[in-house]
């Protein structure tokens, strides 16, 4: 994870996510996010491993 400024008139600024390896000398995949999209996504996945690990039986909470 990395946070990316862009100079415009008006600074533009994401929070971008590596999700791909890179294939040779292709770049990998990522996703650029606002700061809202970014704590969103957070609260999901922490969501989603909170299920995985109750269906799991090991009864740790992170949400």
């Amino acid at each position: 994870m990395r946070c990316l400024t862009l100079a415009a008139a008006r600074p533009i600024t994401r929070v971008t996510l590596r999700v791909g390896p890179d294939q040779g000398d292709e770049p990998g995949v990522w996703a650029s996010l606002t700061a809202e999209e970014a704590r969103e996504l957070a609260h999901q996945l922490l969501a989603h491993a909170d299920r995985a690990e109750s269906a799991a039986g090991t009864g740790a909470s992170h949400v």
